[in-house]
């Protein structure tokens, strides 16, 4: 399917997280103060391997580096999908190398479905 008409339409981070929530994906996985990744309002704590990234969107500030951005849409071995967001930068949400470590230990599978 050529996608190409929606290359620039959501150029915002909050275009891409009102499209998802739209698609009933609202809720977040965040790694807490323990460095233990956890799914919003859950108690479970996962591992990368129990969890596949199926989009990552990258986001720039035109005038301000402070505006970078990226939001992550996962699925756990359940099904439940989710999103992580960070920005990147000097500025990350979540300081010191685990955040950055477990990230790349999550396996890749992009989905097509959020080519929006």
């Amino acid at each position: 399917m050529d996608n190409s008409e929606y290359t620039d339409r959501m150029t915002t981070l909050s275009q891409v997280m009102k499209t998802l929530s739209e698609r009933g994906i609202h809720r977040e996985f965040r790694m807490n103060d323990k460095c233990e990744m956890k799914f919003e309002n859950s108690d479970k704590v996962y591992q990368p391997s129990e969890l596949i990234i199926l989009k990552t969107y990258r986001f720039e500030g035109d005038s301000n580096p402070d505006d970078n951005a990226v939001l992550y849409v996962l699925k756990d071995n359940a099904g439940n999908r989710g999103m992580i967001i960070d920005s990147y930068g000097a500025d990350s949400n979540y300081p010191g190398e685990k955040f950055d470590e477990f990230l790349r230990d999550i396996p890749v599978q992009e989905s097509e479905e959020f080519n929006f």
